[in-house]
């Protein structure tokens, strides 16, 4: 479940290993790039932590964050 905090979505997804990790982040990456609004994010071996934020509205969870984690969230 995503959760607000400080300004940001954030939310951790574990996967069985480096491999499915990244192969999740690719995906996510061709997404972001399709809506024009790109995560931080940061990976360790099997787990990918993501924050977003809308830089341009002041670092503020705007619409453009949900609609991001929604769609992440059906990868």
């Amino acid at each position: 479940m995503w959760q607000e905090k400080d300004n940001k979505l954030t939310k951790t997804f574990e996967f069985k290993d480096f491999q499915e990790a990244f192969a999740f982040m690719t995906r996510v990456a061709f997404l972001a790039e399709q809506q024009g609004h790109h995560p931080n994010w940061s990976n360790v071996y099997n787990k990918v932590d993501i924050e977003l934020t809308t830089h341009d509205e002041g670092n503020t969870v705007t619409a453009k964050d949900k609609k991001l984690a929604e769609a992440i969230d059906k990868i």
